[in-house]
């Protein structure tokens, strides 16, 4: 009786269990791409945009608070691409939500000239994080979550079933390839972050797949880039520094050109 009584709340308190992570994550994923949405869209990015390295990629998309909610990778197989950037496309999607804004988060300001959101690409962030810059330590202030990013089964990584889906994992990151994801009605409902080529393809691709998930929306929101078209669009305004060093942004949220950069202004405009 008794081991019928121990099995029996065993079995319980596993379903509950289960129950409720599973409801958790999709609680904090739903309405957003799933895992072969996501693929499709990288896969269709990576052979669209020709700057760069021409490599294979790694992509992730993360709720509104934070959770991991789809993984995936273009190439035949999880080697395909950097390792690396399994984890840093992760850090870059965390960073574009958690730095970024909609008109929502200004409806009690005070003041008249609120912006009607922000919106701010990992891209965006580079200059401003520099010895001497007004936001120098951000890229240390919210570490990784290492247990998530690492543990695990690694022969599901960028499946379905990546060990950092439904979880939260962190990080930040100060360089291209990190996009709020803006739904209808220009909410802003998560993030997506690619990694796998230089940051500014990262940047391209991390663009393009943002928006053959029509995930868009933030035509009239707040930016920095000067481009009402593309206001999170990475911005070539730095200039060198004959002493060495990484050299000053215009306007302050400069990011350095790479090897084969392309031209951000032939990116697809926004969504209304």
């Amino acid at each position: 009786m008794m081991q019928k009584r121990f099995f029996a709340v065993a079995v319980v308190s596993l379903f509950a269990a289960t129950a409720a992570t599973g409801a958790w994550a999709q609680s904090n994923c739903a309405g957003l791409p799933s895992q072969t949405d996501l693929k499709n869209a990288l896969t269709q990015a990576v052979s669209d945009e020709t700057s760069g390295l021409n490599l294979n990629m790694w992509a992730t998309i993360v709720g509104r608070d934070g959770t991991v909610c789809a993984v995936a990778f273009s190439g035949n197989n999880s080697g395909a691409q950097w390792l690396a950037s399994r984890v840093i496309s992760a850090q870059k999607a965390n960073t574009a939500n958690s730095l970024s804004l909609d008109s929502t988060s200004f409806s009690g300001a005070t003041n008249s000239g609120a912006p009607n959101g922000l919106a701010l690409s990992t891209a965006n962030l580079y200059s401003a994080v520099q010895p001497g810059g007004s936001l120098f330590g951000l890229q240390e202030s919210n570490p990784v979550d290492t247990s998530v990013a690492y543990g695990g089964d690694s022969t599901a990584f960028g499946t379905a079933s990546d060990p950092m889906v439904g979880k939260k994992v962190g990080g930040v990151n100060v360089f291209g390839g990190g996009l709020g994801l803006y739904g209808a009605g220009r909410s802003l409902v998560g993030g997506v972050g690619v990694s796998g080529d230089t940051s500014c393809a990262d940047h391209m691709i991390g663009w393009r797949v943002r928006h053959y998930l029509s995930m868009d929306h933030l035509k009239s929101i707040g930016g920095v880039s000067g481009d009402p078209k593309r206001p999170d669009n990475i911005i070539y305004d730095i200039t060198p520094n004959p002493n060495g060093g990484t050299g000053n942004s215009a306007g302050g949220f400069g990011h350095p050109k790479c090897i084969n950069t392309a031209d951000p202004t032939t990116l697809p405009e926004v969504r209304g």
